[in-house]
């Protein structure tokens, strides 16, 4: 049965990991997130239809709205459009745009076919590269599936953003071109316009956050752009930017919702269906594409649809930027209050105005997907092509795997996932690689209560692992007097092991839950386990180790028989990390005496150790 845990919710039993009682603020506040969490999947709570109105928009919060991995949204066809989702040109003041039809300089896409032949026309391949799809193969073999990627991580400027940019620049005057443009971006969008800019002799300024990615920042100047580092938020360097362009008279290129940026990044759904292989067309089910604004979604979806419309086409957005999913499902566009930046480059908290028309009529369901299930895709592209993407960049990715795993009678079938960037930054990674083990279900992560006696934790290792478990991660404080709290992780081959391992932790009298859906778990509560011992008692003698170990299984085990029961644990965090080589570091020689373990070249982990 698949767990309804909202990947916000905080569990009182996780506080009590810290070694502390949970504030009695702290238990309201659990009790109102488990209510939110336990409402049916794919629904709007009630909070949601009492959300304040800013500019006639829904302000709404992005954990109102969750589903299942795999589940499709639905979508709203037939409620009347709203003025605020009429198109219209930034800073438009003429008269006979103010009307229902929107913009009258695009009138084209109100036109049958208006979208496909631009498309067809659009200039993107002056800057802009037709890049291959790709087969995984190792992807393809596990999930039963041909999976395609759409390599947009190749382009010039590692993203996709360049063929809208371009596009929407390539239709300005003369005159425009001699003043300037202006745009707001987190990265990848500034790196498509300063390269147009720099293609077409065009000044180019470029409105980012100042928590936007130093590598991106760092290629926006080497193309050229005049970077302006405004506000925290895309949001405020937007508004900054259209200010600016009302000032001084520049033209605003807007990331995603534009005509002609929708267009420019319809070509990629020409190409897709250019390069399919005769046998890949016939049996192709349905392209996964990221979304953000909206514009690839939606630029991609109006070529297929005039084309093969047979073909599925579906969006993928993060859980914590999924302003998409709530619009369409609610039948009009909606702001949300906050996102999710783990995938910066789709964090847009409010989708265009036009992509959203364009969705609403002619996509098939948005997918949600998690940091987990993102990372894992990061690592699938990485081990079928050696390349990094940002995790924006796996979004799609991670969309297909959940849907054809939800959906084993898909077989022998055709899918295409558009890898849409792979500007990251180094310092990601990290993160980015621990949440992978988690978003394949090679590691999951548990809490378990044991006894503070002596001996105690190496009798739970010795229970909870066999030849088949290998922990990873283990963290544990001695609380004196008390039940003690183990936050820890282990690596399996397949997900049926972990029953296995709770029904025998179980037995034991060990209780022990699988938290591997908890985001706030993976991301900051195991790295604040430890602090004081606690207890009636101070602790003088207790000294502090640093102990390198093979990776291996059973190290912990070989750990933890050579220090029990001579001495009492008191604290033990170890995390596997890929070191090499491994030794034994402590000038303890007694120590390095009794441990036994000798200098090898296995890949090591590093674990602190504390004892009385």
């Amino acid at each position: 049965m698949q767990s309804c845990m909202h990947p916000y919710v905080h569990s009182s039993a996780l506080c009590n990991l810290l070694g502390g009682s949970q504030p009695q603020q702290n238990r309201q506040l659990t009790a109102r997130t488990h209510r939110c969490s336990r409402q049916p999947a794919g629904s709007l709570s009630s909070a949601v239809a009492a959300t304040l109105q800013l500019k006639g928009v829904p302000i709404v919060m992005p954990e109102e709205y969750w589903l299942p991995p795999g589940e499709l949204s639905t979508i709203n066809r037939n409620s009347q459009v709203q003025n605020q989702d009429i198109f219209r040109c930034f800073g438009c003041t003429r008269s006979e745009c103010e009307g229902t039809a929107g913009c009258q300089e695009t009138s084209w896409t109100r036109e049958a076919g208006g979208y496909l032949r631009q498309i067809l026309n659009a200039r993107v391949y002056d800057v802009a590269e037709e890049t291959p799809l790709e087969e995984a193969k190792r992807l393809s073999e596990e999930l039963g599936n041909t999976i395609l990627l759409k390599r947009e991580d190749l382009q010039p400027v590692h993203s996709f953003k360049v063929r809208g940019a371009f596009n929407r620049m390539s239709q300005m005057t003369e005159e425009q071109m001699q003043k300037g443009v202006i745009c707001a971006s987190a990265g990848n969008h500034a790196q498509g316009v300063a390269l147009a800019a720099l293609k077409l002799g065009c000044p180019a300024r470029i409105c980012m956050p100042i928590t936007a990615a130093p590598i991106k920042v760092e290629s926006v100047k080497r193309l050229g752009g005049i970077i302006e580092l405004v506000g925290e938020t895309y949001a405020e360097a937007q508004t900054y930017a259209q200010t600016k362009a009302r000032e001084d008279g520049l033209v605003f290129i807007s990331a995603f919702d534009d005509p002609w940026i929708v267009a420019g990044t319809g070509t990629m759904g020409l190409e897709i269906l250019r390069n399919c292989t005769a046998q890949h067309l016939k049996r192709l089910h349905a392209i996964f594409v990221p979304v953000g604004g909206g514009g690839m979604l939606a630029g991609i979806a109006s070529y297929v649809k005039a084309v093969n419309p047979g073909i599925k086409v579906y969006g993928v957005e993060p859980t914590g930027a999924n302003g998409m999913a709530i619009s369409l499902k609610k039948g009009h566009r909606v702001k949300l209050e906050h996102v999710d930046v783990f995938a910066d480059g789709v964090a847009i908290k409010q989708p265009g105005a036009e992509c959203f028309n364009l969705c609403r009529e002619l996509c098939d369901g948005i997918l949600l997907v998690n940091n987990a299930s993102t990372s894992a895709a990061v690592k699938d592209v990485f081990n079928e092509t050696r390349a990094i993407l940002e995790p924006a960049g796996a979004v799609a990715l991670a969309g297909a795997r959940d849907y054809l795993q939800t959906r084993p009678h898909i077989k022998g079938e055709c899918v295409v996932a558009i890898t849409s960037g792979s500007n990251i930054n180094f310092e990601r990674l990290r993160l980015v690689a621990e949440l992978a083990e988690l978003g394949s279900n090679a590691e999951h992560m548990l809490a378990s209560t044991i006894s503070g006696a002596p001996g105690s934790l190496q009798a739970f290792v010795e229970t909870a692992t066999t030849n088949k478990e290998n922990i990873t991660e283990l963290r544990h404080r001695h609380l004196e007097d008390r039940n003690n709290h183990v936050l820890w992780s282990v690596g399996v081959e397949r997900t049926s092991e972990i029953g296995d391992l709770l029904d025998r932790l179980q037995a034991a009298d060990i209780p022990t839950k699988d938290i591997s859906g908890i985001e706030a778990v993976q991301v900051h509560l195991r790295h604040v386990v430890g602090g004081r011992a606690r207890g009636s008692q101070e602790m003088p003698d207790e000294k502090l180790y640093s102990v390198s170990i093979p990776e291996r299984r059973g190290a912990i085990r070989q750990l933890l028989r050579a220090l029990s029961p001579v001495w009492n644990i008191t604290l033990l965090h170890y995390r596997k990390t890929g070191k090499r080589p491994s030794q034994l570091q402590t000038v303890d020689k007694t120590l390095q005496l009794c441990l036994k373990l000798q200098p090898t070249s296995h890949i090591g982990g590093w674990c602190i150790v504390a004892w009385i």
